[in-house]
């Protein structure tokens, strides 16, 4: 068996999209460097790693066929949806227009990543 130790999301400023996702999810900056950052999950769950990538394309959600495809999204569960709503928009995620369960709310990251809250 091979645990999985995280997930790496390229980005144009990997440190700054850290912060978010630390901020976010209330987990702690690991790494911490100029093309290399980590946000670190609670004990027993994996990471959050960002690399830089200056030729970084968003992401359409739903897809489009002649644009940069997602090619893969992140699922967060949470107590209150609503307030995890809150939570992220102030933070700058941008909620999407196209929301295909009513339990679950689809956002980009400040550049574009897709990420889900679900209950």
């Amino acid at each position: 068996m091979i645990p999985l130790a995280g997930v790496v999301l390229d980005a144009p400023d990997p440190r700054k999209l850290a912060r978010f996702y630390c901020e976010l999810l209330g987990w702690e900056l690991g790494d911490d460097e100029e093309g290399w950052a980590t946000a670190k999950g609670p004990e027993g769950s994996s990471t959050l790693s960002f690399q830089i990538e200056p030729k970084f394309r968003t992401p359409t959600w739903p897809s489009e066929t002649e644009k940069q495809q997602m090619q893969l999204h992140l699922d967060f569960k949470v107590d209150d949806l609503e307030a995890a709503h809150q939570h992220a928009t102030s933070l700058g995620a941008r909620l999407q227009d196209f929301q295909p369960q009513p339990n679950v709310r689809i956002y980009a990251d400040p550049v574009g990543h897709i990420f889900c809250f679900f209950v």
